[in-house]
């Protein structure tokens, strides 16, 4: 039995899926003890080789690190206007003006986070695009690929719950279109495919979930605030840091064919 376990083990660590996660071995070897160092993400933040084009802001566009840059101030200017705001039916609205027309640097703060957060879904899916162009996503990098997939769709996601925190006519309106789309959601919407056999009715779907009830309202304005300020946050966050330890464990930013060949 133990044999057929350390067979199958060997077989998943010659597929693409387990190289595309997992550089080196763990043998004890000289080799290795200096690949612990020089390949560790803490102790050299960059590859110990960096290659030319990864230097060249044509090619590289420097949208990662752009993007990166808006998230740090997305965080930043979220964690003071928290400061201001209350997640309330009652208040929120009233915060908003409060902290348009009476607080110091208030709409400079609010300015900052909104057009940080357009411009980060632009950077995000330009980064995506230069990374599409050059090839990035193939073997053996095609898992930070797909955490690259989900990075964007959070970044929708945190674009989408905080802009109906001004709790503003425009805001609830859009929140209610863009959440009746969640309504024809394969098996998980009361009127998408195979909802109905499951059992989904407008109160217990997946649109009655994020909005906590059968209509924007309160309940809705206090699941967003949670999602956008704490729940998506770390996950981008975790996200994050997996991105760039693969970027770092794949030998920095990829280059084209012919140059990583001779690298």
């Amino acid at each position: 039995m133990f044999g057929i376990f350390e067979t199958l083990r060997e077989k998943l660590r010659r597929t693409d899926v387990y190289k595309s996660i997992f550089r080196h071995a763990y043998q004890d070897t000289q080799r290795n003890r200096a690949l612990q160092i020089l390949d560790n993400v803490f102790l050299h933040l960059h590859p110990v080789r960096v290659s030319r084009h990864a230097t060249n802001v044509g090619y590289t566009w420097g949208m990662g690190g752009i993007t990166f840059l808006l998230f740090i101030v997305l965080t930043v200017t979220g964690v003071i206007l928290m400061f201001y705001y209350r997640p309330a039916a009652e208040y929120a609205y009233d915060d908003m003006k409060y902290l348009m027309n009476d607080v110091a640097f208030g709409p400079l703060m609010r300015n900052m986070h909104r057009w940080a957060a357009h411009a980060m879904v632009i950077t995000v899916m330009l980064h995506m695009f230069r990374v599409f162009l050059t090839g990035s996503y193939k073997p053996p990098r095609q898992f930070n690929w797909v955490i690259g997939v989900f990075l964007l769709t959070l970044t929708l996601f945190l674009s989408f719950t905080g802009y109906l925190l001004p709790w503003d006519q425009l805001a609830i309106w859009a929140v209610t279109v863009g959440t009746n789309m969640a309504r024809a959601t394969p098996l998980l919407g009361h009127e998408g495919p195979f909802g109905a056999e499951l059992g989904m009715k407008v109160n217990n779907d997946v649109r009655f979930v994020l909005l906590g009830g059968t209509q924007v309202g309160p309940p809705t304005l206090l699941r967003f605030y949670v999602l956008h300020c704490i729940f998506l946050p770390l996950i981008g966050s975790v996200l994050m840091i997996v991105h760039f330890w693969r970027v770092r464990k794949d030998g920095g930013i990829s280059g084209p064919e012919s140059e990583t060949k001779k690298n």
